[in-house]
């Protein structure tokens, strides 16, 4: 394009051109932008009768370009896109209709320039370092010693006949004595090597003064060209200053690496000598010693709790100062179970007889509750036996440093202190698994910011930190550091940055990212600085659009997937520069409101919550609760003083204190995330700007070795059936499904859809036929970490039209419903609905570190029917809570109110999910009521449980139930059934297709004859009166879950019953819960019922 074109709309999505064609309503209107699947390709918008029709426009190899028209019209290839546009101007030559009206391009919502006028800064020099090994301490005497023969040895065999003499003296000085002095700095953990600084200084002493001696003459130089004279004047010709100053610049740049090269490797060799041979390392986790309560009778006892990590006991004394009376070991300590009300926690141990202890206990608080949970879940996974872990750590940080280095002290940010949600004192040395820090308006170099936060760790921590990646975009800045042993399990390390300043051309503003493989579990993470001002909101908008669009990480083979579909765990944080909108005549009363922490009122007015909640941005991202002050904009070197106003030239600027630093994330669905801490430091005070800190749990997949032999033939699959598609478009095509998973053989396509335009201008896409995956391993420990990556395609450009995501782990009961958003570079496109069956070998998941801890809603249920056995008494089944990250229902928050996805995933003690048997593990993976991790979550008595849940309308009536018994439960593990259509038309929703139900599945809504009870208890009769179900539950068997809320139409919406937490039951781990007892059922007529037509109770 040799010319600018207003119909020419440049990389504009699909979307955008759609809203601009429809603005222009008339037929023959029309635009090109850039393809979204072809590099360097192009797409024709033609509007016709009210739809949009796409037309590709390809080069071939000698940079002609051609549109690919209908069929049988013979092919006419052009030099340019102004060449074409004027050929189809005229009718009947391929497109469903001529080109006839440009639509214009809309003007640039930034023409604006930024509001600083002073040229942005300039950033440092980077020069790549390499990582120092970190190994134990070791003794000064022997690592001096040692490091000093060994370097004086090796200088005897050089050939010093070039060096003065003064040099090789002050050489051999440094090794025989000044080396101590850096070894000492190192087991210190410093960065700074005075020693090898004093021995650089004195070897280039007059280099030094050369240098000074000649760049006055230089800068004068410098500035004088820098001004231009005349804009006739052209570039100088390359040749002149490579022909003249390439060996004096060549030198200089050898002369600097050498030097940072000399630094690393005596960093290098030290670290290596101070851990060679170090006897017992240092204990990194110290001691810690809780006061709590303990109630017996009613009666309040003090007691202490010692928790030593590093030994892996619990000590359980009566005196702080007094005897270790009784402890456990980490492996005797079963689960911690913490109560929503109190502040209470009980704690399931196991004794020396293989009975089962429950000890409650009252905290001050909760932050010392979650402190001592803290370190228990560290003690457990530092003596695991699990080679890999299935649970990390991680520490996000975000500081505009406002071009300010630094202070000495950094501590605070590291350990999450300050205001907010904090982590407990004694938690503070428990070191995250991975750091990633984000930095903007950062002075320093890469090097000396890594090296700045490496010493900072290593002081918090006793650890010396491995960098994983660095990358900087001017002064925007991301560095991720990982533990030592975790350092082998990263793999597929990728970076990229897009610049969103001025045109989108500098890089004062824009975003740095890094993606990478953490074992089995991707993680992305991106840092962005985005347009200042209160009243730019619509261009920072488009600047995450920009960022989303073409930050280009991860897997390449997800090209289809933006980066918010890519990875496991996304985290996206940085100075976002949204402000609140209050007028600034309220100025003095937000400060007032600040100081009185009454953040609620001012938070009703953050733009970004404002602008999530419309979603225009952060699309299904999730922010933990803000309960700190504002970040920005203060004066510096006080926390004290808010500094809202600042004079220009054009009057008085307001920056009203806002919460512009960030940290959100957005993770596939049913995975395990909570976070522990998010707020912001108080004594770092260099910038205009507090850091902000948030800490994360985060559960990871392995890197998975099938246990099944290479000629094993069980064969897993996933069957996905009656996808539906409900696309937000105008355009006239033809659509198919592509399904993505690093779990899949191969890409698998559908074929195309059936087409049925609706009155709201929605297109509803059927792809009836089943879809069959089949995955490379067939391990439920595999298979259930593992989600499918949607997106549905046109067929005439190959674009996508929205993405989603499945989670594997809502099939592993029986055939699971679906619901999902469909989102497109950010934007919501539609929704997808279908059913999901998966098929797995034998076997099923092991326990998670995660399902370590539950959370109890209620008070313990006790049975009426006390029995002197201890395990029977101890382990009552709690009401949980859920969390919503990980458990299959919609999520509604005041500030995020739809997740994007939906289950129909049954609770996990329903007993509508099968009744667990010993027999029914013998197969594929059992259908028994799991928790997350496939543990079975109902540790009691069947009937117990039962009686319980009897009358609960959100369970549904349990005289339904009551004739499923052995066989039954072994039919239920197949996942693989085929289904048996049982509901009839009429009782559906006419555009939806019948929905599949697993075969064999006995189901009635009559009322059942009384079984045999088998054994006689005092708990209350079974055979209430149930509660009578609704019209739809009448005609959906009882054998699968309800369908979610949503899909059905005309129908009031259910009262959805609080979600369940993966990791909030109190349930013993398997090996030690009580076995159920096995029911007798007796055969009758009503063994297999028919289905009524009607949903009522039949007499």
């Amino acid at each position: 394009m040799q010319s600018y074109q207003p119909w020419c709309h440049g990389n504009i999505t699909r979307s955008k051109a759609e809203d601009l064609l429809s603005k222009a309503a008339r037929d023959g209107s029309f635009l090109i932008r850039d393809s979204e699947s072809i590099q360097g390709a192009y797409a024709l918008c033609v509007l016709y009768q009210n739809c949009v029709h796409t037309y590709r426009i390809l080069p071939n190899e000698d940079k002609k370009i051609s549109v690919q028209a209908s069929e049988g019209v013979p092919i006419r290839f052009f030099s340019t896109l102004p060449e074409l546009v004027e050929a189809y101007y005229n009718p009947n030559i391929g497109l469903v209709t001529h080109l006839q009206y440009p639509v214009q391009r809309e003007e640039d919502a930034d023409g604006e320039q930024e509001s600083n006028n002073l040229p942005p800064q300039l950033p440092p020099r980077n020069i790549a370092t390499n990582d120092v090994k970190d190994n134990d301490p070791k003794s000064s005497e022997q690592v001096c010693k040692s490091l000093s023969d060994t370097f004086l040895k090796r200088l005897q065999h050089m050939d010093l006949s070039t060096v003065p003499e003064q040099h090789q003296m002050a050489i051999q000085e440094y090794f025989r004595t000044s080396i101590c002095l850096d070894v000492e700095q190192v087991q210190n953990g410093e960065a700074n090597l005075p020693g090898l600084k004093k021995l650089t200084m004195a070897i280039c002493k007059n280099l030094n003064s050369e240098v000074s001696r000649i760049l006055p003459a230089l800068e004068v130089f410098h500035h004088t060209l820098d001004q231009q004279i005349s804009a006739r004047i052209g570039k100088v010709p390359k040749q002149m200053s490579a022909n003249s100053y390439q060996s004096v610049s060549l030198r200089l740049e050898q002369l600097t690496k050498l030097l940072y090269s000399i630094e690393d490797k005596a960093k290098s060799a030290m670290f290596d000598s101070v851990g060679n041979e170090s006897c017992h390392r240092k204990s990194v986790i110290p001691t810690v010693t809780f006061e709590v309560k303990q109630e017996s009778l009613g009666i309040s006892t003090k007691m202490f709790l010692k928790v030593d990590v590093e030994g892996g006991k619990l000590y359980f004394k009566k005196a702080k100062d007094g005897p270790e009376e009784k402890y456990f070991t980490q492996n005797k300590i079963l689960q911690l179970v913490k109560s929503q009300k109190v502040f209470k926690l009980v704690i399931v141990l196991e004794t020396e007889k293989e009975k089962i202890l429950r000890k409650e206990f009252v905290f001050d608080n909760t932050k010392k509750r979650e402190g001592f949970c803290q370190l228990l879940q560290q003690m457990k996974n530092k003596h695991s036996e699990k080679p890999e872990p299935d649970m990390i750590t991680v520490f996000i940080g975000t500081w505009n440093m406002g071009s300010a280095g630094p202070p000495h002290n950094l501590r605070s940010w590291f350990q999450c202190k300050g205001q907010g949600k904090t982590r407990d004192d004694t938690a503070d040395h428990i070191p995250h698994d991975l750091y990633v820090i984000g930095t903007q308006e950062d002075p320093l170099s890469d090097r000396e910011w890594a090296e700045t936060v490496k010493s900072v760790l290593t002081k918090v921590t006793n650890i010396r930190f491995k960098q994983v990646v660095i990358n900087t975009l001017w002064n925007i800045r991301i560095v991720v550091l990982v533990k030592p042993e975790h350092e082998n399990r990263i793999s597929h390390v990728f970076s990229n940055c897009v610049k969103t300043g001025i045109a989108n051309t500098l890089g004062n503003k824009g975003a740095v990212g890094v993606s990478f493989m953490f074992n089995g579990t991707s993680f992305g993470f991106v840092n962005s600085h985005l347009t200042s001002g209160s009243e730019k909101k619509l261009r920072r908008n488009q600047n995450y659009t920009t960022i989303l669009r073409f930050l280009n990480l991860g897997d390449k083979k997800l090209n289809p997937f933006d980066i918010t579909h890519r990875f496991t765990h996304l985290f996206w944080f940085g100075d976002l520069n949204y402000r609140v909108e209050f007028p600034s005549t309220e100025a003095e009363s937000i400060v007032t409101k600040i100081k009185q922490q009454q953040y609620h009122e001012l938070l009703s007015k953050d733009q970004l919550s404002l602008e999530r909640n419309d979603e225009k941005v952060f699309l299904h991202f999730d922010e933990e609760d803000i309960t700190f002050p504002p970040t920005y904009r203060f004066e510096r070197d006080t926390r004290e003083k808010y500094a809202y106003t600042k004079a220009k030239a054009t009057g008085t600027k307001y920056n009203l204190p806002s919460w512009c630093d960030r940290v959100l994330r957005k993770s596939y669905p049913l995975v395990h995330v909570v976070c522990h801490a998010y707020g912001c430091t108080t004594d770092i005070m260099t910038s205009d700007h507090s850091p902000v800190f948030a800490s994360f749990e985060v559960g990871v997949a392995s890197q998975f070795v099938s246990k099944q032999g290479p000629n094993s033939t069980t064969q897993g699959g996933i069957q996905v059936t009656n996808c539906v598609a409900t696309l937000l478009t105008k355009s006239k095509t033809k659509f198919f499904i592509e399904y993505h998973s690093s779990c899949l053989e191969k890409t698998v396509k559908t074929s195309e859809g059936e087409n049925a335009e609706h009155s709201d201008g929605s297109i509803k896409v059927r792809f009836g036929n089943q879809v069959e995956l089949t995955p490379i391993i067939s391990d439920p420990e595999y298979l259930f970490d593992q989600h499918i990556l949607i997106c549905v395609k046109s067929t005439d450009s190959d674009e996508s039209y929205g993405e989603g995501c499945v989670a594997l782990r809502a099939a592993q009961y029986c055939y699971t419903e679906f619901q999902i958003t469909l989102t497109h570079h950010g934007e919501k496109t539609g929704t997808l609905t279908g059913g999901i069956q998966l098929h797995t070998s034998e076997g099923k998941p092991t326990e998670k570190l995660y399902d370590f801890i539950k959370i109890e809603r209620d008070d313990t249920v006790t049975s009426k029917g006390k029995s002197s056995d201890t395990k029977k008494s101890s382990v009552i089944q709690k009401h949980d809570i859920s969390n919503p990250s990980y458990m299959g229902v919609s999520f509604q928050r005041s500030n995020v109110i739809d997740k994007g996805w939906s289950y129909s995933m049954p609770p996990k003690n329903h007993p509508l999910a099968g009744q667990g048997s010993k027999e029914s593990k013998k197969g594929g993976y059992d259908g028994s009521p799991h928790s997350a991790t496939g543990k079975c979550s109902n540790p009691i008595d069947e009937t117990e449980t039962r009686s319980e849940m009897f009358d609960n309308p959100l369970y549904g009536s349990m005289g339904k139930t009551t004739g499923q018994g052995k066989d039954q439960d072994h039919q239920q593990r197949d996942h693989l059934a085929p289904p048996d259509p049982i509901i009839k038309a009429a009782e559906v929703e006419s555009d939806r297709p019948p929905v599949p139900t697993p075969r064999n599945r006995s189901c009635t809504l009559s009322d059942t004859k009384p079984q045999a009870p088998t054994s006689s208890t005092t708990r209350p009769s079974m055979h209430k009166k149930p509660v009578v179900p609704s019209r739809l539950e009448g005609v959906v068997p009882v054998c699968r879950p309800p369908l979610p809320s949503k899909s059905w139409l005309g129908m009031p919406d259910p009262q959805t019953p609080k979600p369940r937490d993966y990791r909030d039951s109190s349930e013993l781990p398997t090996k030690h819960r009580q076995t159920a007892r096995p029911v007798h059922l007796q055969p009758h007529r009503d063994a297999y019922p028919e289905v009524p037509k009607m949903g009522r109770s039949v007499k």
